[in-house]
């Protein structure tokens, strides 16, 4: 049946008793509507494959869905590209269906992780976590190439409305460096996020525990609701004024004679530094005694010392500690005298480092021997050129000193001399008063 189909056409074409009847449209060649016995209306191409010479038929989509005028300029395009250029329209659409899966920000978040991140980022996991959770449940099916400037702004105003200002500033840097790895492999022609100034405003970091609070993190960090082996973990992060990634990923090959008082050392490869550079960490007796009861809950052929619960050959990450130390406040009895300031401004592993690195200097360290211990690169001429010196002696010195000052403030009340706290750290800021 051929007609110059139109709308009043259309509605009123008779319905077949079974099957499915079809009605070629004279004013378009190749375009034809389908009707069923249930009423149902739909328009589809007829050609010939330029490959096999075969009769085929392409969908174009259902009536009213898609107007008359609408398929008639669908079914035109796919005529020109059959006779000019030799395409299947239903190869074409199936491909481009492919397409448009990896093409996707979710496709490009994947590769960029498996081929960028985890091979050559120590902050892999965080860019995982950051993209699953702030960005992925926005944009994971749309394509690439269709998320403007005005997408990267919405999400960040979003993010700084919801009062995550600092979280906005990373999740703008990963979304640039994710669009930037893109465009090196010729996936995009534009990173919609360049140049888009940071979104949220931060502040300089000045948290450091205090003598009481020093107190009460060493006495509740290995209580529930935090594991025991967490707990080691954020405990040696104080203790060696490393950052949380470094403690969390510790292997066992890294540390050595912990047998011997004077000599014990965790080695940080390069791999896992930020600066890239390895860094000897001297071990304290109260560092090796809790890297010790670490050891004992693990097993003798396991090579990490703060393994995964949850993945096998692999250890925890600092996401980890973070979670530990935010639970750490929820469950704070009335009774702790540090409650307060605690929760004034709750700590994090980061803010054990700096805890780390204030209290030395205050027990009268150089700031050259603290930023060593801090594994901080000096970045004059004779710094990065000529002084080679490692600093072990006055890193181990001062790693001792702490320990004992963190000693002696988690020690009971009557057991401290003169049953006073000898560095007085009692603003909620954890400045000297």
């Amino acid at each position: 049946m051929k007609i110059s189909l139109t709308d009043a056409a259309i509605k009123s074409a008779p319905l077949p008793a079974v099957g499915r009847l079809e009605i070629a449209d004279q004013r378009c060649a190749g375009l034809s509507l389908r009707v069923t016995a249930a009423g149902a209306k739909s328009f589809s191409f007829r050609f010939r494959d330029p490959v096999s010479a075969k009769v085929a038929r392409a969908t174009i989509g259902t009536y009213p869905d898609v107007s008359l005028a609408a398929a008639r300029q669908v079914a035109d395009d796919m005529r020109k590209g059959v006779r000019r250029d030799g395409v299947n329209p239903v190869e074409q659409k199936r491909k481009n269906r492919e397409e448009a899966k990896t093409k996707t920000f979710g496709a490009l978040a994947e590769i960029y992780l498996e081929k960028h991140a985890r091979p050559k980022k120590r902050t892999a996991d965080a860019d995982d976590r950051n993209l699953r959770l702030h960005v992925l449940p926005h944009w994971r099916t749309r394509r690439t190439d269709q998320i403007s400037r005005l997408d990267v702004i919405g999400l960040l105003d979003g993010m700084v409305s919801a009062d995550k200002k600092t979280q906005a500033n990373r999740v703008l840097a990963l979304i640039s460096k994710v669009f930037n790895f893109a465009l090196d492999r010729g996936a995009v022609s534009v990173n919609p996020a360049f140049r888009i100034g940071r979104p949220g405003q931060e502040r300089v970091k000045r948290r450091v525990l205090n003598d009481a609070e020093i107190a009460l993190f060493w006495k509740r960090s290995i209580r529930r609701p935090i594991s025991h082996r967490v707990g080691l973990a954020l405990r040696l992060t104080l203790l060696t004024a490393a950052r949380a990634g470094e403690v969390a990923g510790i292997a066992r090959s890294e540390l050595l004679d912990l047998d011997l008082r004077d000599r014990a050392t965790w080695t940080i490869p390069p791999d896992r530094s930020k600066n890239g550079m390895a860094m000897i960490v001297p071990l304290s007796p109260l560092a090796v005694q809790t890297i010790q009861e670490a050891l004992s809950l693990v097993d003798d052929d396991e090579p990490y010392l703060f393994p995964s619960p949850s993945v096998r050959n692999t250890a925890i990450t600092a996401h980890s500690l973070a979670v530990a130390m935010a639970r750490l406040v929820k469950e704070l009895p009335d009774t702790e005298p540090a409650k307060a300031s605690w929760r004034v401004e709750p700590p994090t592993p980061h803010d054990l480092r700096r805890t780390a690195a204030t209290r030395m200097s205050s027990l009268g360290f150089s700031s050259d021997d603290v930023a060593a211990a801090l594994n901080h690169t000096r970045r004059d001429v004779t710094g990065r050129h000529y002084d080679q010196y490692d600093r072990l002696a006055e890193k181990r010195a001062a790693f001792v000193k702490l320990a004992e000052l963190v000693e002696e403030n988690a020690a009971p009340a009557h057991q401290r001399q003169g049953g006073k706290q000898s560095h007085q750290f009692d603003h909620p800021n954890g400045r000297p008063k």
